[in-house]
């Protein structure tokens, strides 16, 4: 899946439209997630694994746990993270492409 420049541009200048035409958005654009309360959704699902499997971690080392939760919950925990690292980066990369179009 890549982010194509062109494809960006045109998803912006249809926003600018959308926001020069009065914004009429009616309940059901309302109603649907924008792309900032995903993101805030993301971040807090990592977070939440991240704390997860550090609480595994210490109930382990106080001799709670049994090992292969602590590494089940570990193992989740770098998965979220590196899918979050993946996100961003490419987030990143759109970023740049997009500066790097002529004007």
């Amino acid at each position: 899946m890549s982010i194509d420049a062109l494809k960006a541009a045109e998803a912006y200048a249809q926003a600018v439209r959308r926001a020069a035409a009065g914004g009429g958005e009616t309940a059901a654009e309302i109603a649907k997630p924008n792309f900032g309360d995903m993101v805030k959704s993301a971040v807090a699902e990592t977070a939440s694994t991240l704390q997860a499997g550090e609480a595994a971690a210490a109930d382990v080392a106080r001799g709670d746990a049994s090992l292969v939760d602590v590494v089940t919950a570990i193992s989740a925990a770098e998965v979220s993270l590196e899918t979050a690292l993946a996100v961003r980066n490419r987030v990143i990369e759109a970023y740049q492409e997009i500066m790097r179009m002529p004007i």
